[in-house]
């Protein structure tokens, strides 16, 4: 398998933080790319431009993290990161969606940061900060759980890069029970080896 990759994506963190759950990292050669610059060869197999884009063994190119990771949750023999029925699985599902959600809403601000400030854009990324917001305070009152299923590593990844991209904006001290799951939960495999060293 190939997968287009970049260091710092939280959404490619994901995926290889289902791969290594799965212990199938092993099998995809990751491919340095900066979906900014819309590369040839990313285009062929994703025209959104977009990472992470995996090209699977059979020559089908899937993106988006919740399809890529469904897809990484079929093979190998590691027992499932989706739950295969019922509210086990609706929860997980949940959870991906609200980690995913996260992810948008700071991905978004990051984004918008270096921009010329205006009315319309301030009041958009406050917005988003107060999506994230809200969803850091239900987490607090609905903790994941400690199994490395795809909602609780979707909801690692989403508190990882809330430390990495807004470490000046702290969320612990308003969520000290969402903390201690995160510094418990951060000792995962998927999550201890895909940590973002790169700041750029």
């Amino acid at each position: 398998m190939k997968l287009y990759w970049s260091l710092t994506s939280p959404y490619v963190r994901k995926v290889m933080a289902c791969a290594i759950t799965r212990e199938i990292d092993g099998r995809i050669t990751l491919v340095p790319t900066n979906p900014h610059l819309s590369t040839p060869d990313l285009l062929t197999d994703n025209p959104l431009s977009k990472v992470p884009t995996l090209l699977t063994d059979d020559g089908l190119a899937l993106f988006d993290s919740p399809v890529i990771c469904e897809y990484l949750d079929s093979l190998g023999d590691a027992p499932p990161m989706f739950p295969p029925s019922g509210a086990a699985r609706w929860r997980a599902l949940k959870l991906q969606a609200m980690g995913d959600g996260i992810l948008d809403a700071a991905v978004g601000r990051r984004m918008e940061q270096a921009k010329p400030e205006e009315a319309a854009r301030t009041a958009w990324m406050e917005r988003q900060q107060a999506a994230i917001g809200r969803a850091l305070a239900m987490l607090e009152t609905d903790l994941p759980g400690h199994a490395a299923d795809i909602g609780s590593l979707s909801i690692g990844c989403a508190l990882g890069y809330l430390d990495f991209r807004f470490a000046a904006e702290p969320w612990r001290d308003a969520c000290p029970a969402l903390a201690a799951w995160f510094a418990g939960f951060s000792a995962t495999p998927g999550l201890m080896r895909t940590i973002p060293k790169d700041a750029s």
